[in-house]
């Protein structure tokens, strides 16, 4: 896959042995292997049995992954100590360099795979799974923790959703979508104690083994608020059994919250689709598959 983004970096093996040489030698001697991945944002190499070296590709504010690093290393273990499920804990946190201008992180393996998209409701169970977790992480009691970019109100991605559609005319139903749109901002906002939440829930962050829940990775966004933007998982990989089965186990979301949990679904797959449609087959397929999902999803309860 060539470049996705306009100022990305490049990141080769040679770059990530000469980052751990000179800031881990204990661990520059294990076996790296470059790991594909749909994610757009990291370079991923597997170091040995047990780890896996996240590398940035691209800094979108100046400042922002030095603050999300630190926020990563500081939360993310005392997040897992609430969790049933093992996520992918950072256990290294590397500085910039001559070579490399950020902050990188070293975090444990996880076992499993990335799910393809629901095919004849063998995801079931595994709907159950996420919906355990995300109780378990919505309940967690953490004081003081950082707000997520996503546990914002659903009006603020207005702008940048309508732009997206007028980005889409041709290639969508502009006129439909819009109208969805509209409707779902006016759904009641968040109005509780705010919770700790994922904050990015694509199939691409969830690993399972045997159709069952293995693990949950990438918690850059990790953080409190609306746990609404958690649900995206609904229309990203269920189909509409599997997605019922989900909402029934969900503990802690409202009929409003699932709403905005579906404009939270048509928001970032409007804007994911038309950045990467010529760079990202995958996450291209995804975007669409989710506008649809979504789209059916209201044709069929109104």
């Amino acid at each position: 896959m060539g470049k996705m983004h306009e100022k990305e970096l490049e990141i080769d093996e040679y770059l990530v042995h000469a980052l751990l040489e000179a800031q881990c030698p204990h661990w520059a001697n294990l076996p790296l292997t470059s790991v594909s991945s749909s994610g757009t944002d990291h370079a991923l190499y597997r170091l040995g049995d047990e780890y896996i070296v996240r590398l940035p590709r691209i800094e979108w504010i100046p400042g922002s992954l030095i603050k999300s690093i630190n926020k990563e290393y500081e939360w993310v273990p005392k997040i897992a100590r609430f969790l049933k499920i093992p996520i992918s804990e950072p256990v290294f946190k590397g500085n910039p360099d001559k070579f490399y201008p950020w902050p990188w992180t070293i975090t444990r393996w996880n076992k499993g795979h990335n799910p393809d998209f629901e095919i004849e409701s063998e995801y079931e169970q595994l709907a159950e799974d996420i919906a355990c977790f995300l109780n378990d992480m919505h309940g967690i009691k953490l004081t003081n923790g950082p707000v997520s970019r996503r546990g914002i109100p659903l009006k603020e991605l207005d702008v940048e959703t309508r732009k997206a559609i007028g980005e889409l005319e041709g290639k969508i139903d502009t006129y439909f979508i819009a109208s969805l749109w509209r409707q779902l901002l006016n759904v009641p906002s968040w109005n509780k104690t705010l919770v700790w939440l994922h904050g990015d829930l694509l199939p691409g962050n969830i690993l399972v083994q045997n159709n069952r829940l293995s693990a949950v990775i990438d918690f850059t966004d990790v953080g409190i608020g609306d746990p609404a933007c958690d649900l995206i998982i609904a229309w990203s990989l269920f189909n509409p059994n599997s997605r019922q089965i989900f909402k029934e186990n969900l503990k802690h979301v409202d009929d409003d919250t699932w709403e905005r949990g579906r404009g939270w679904a048509l928001s970032i797959a409007l804007i994911m689709l038309p950045y990467y449609i010529h760079s990202n087959p995958v996450l291209t397929a995804l975007a669409r598959r989710m506008i649809k999902n979504v789209s059916c999803d209201y044709e069929k309860n109104r």
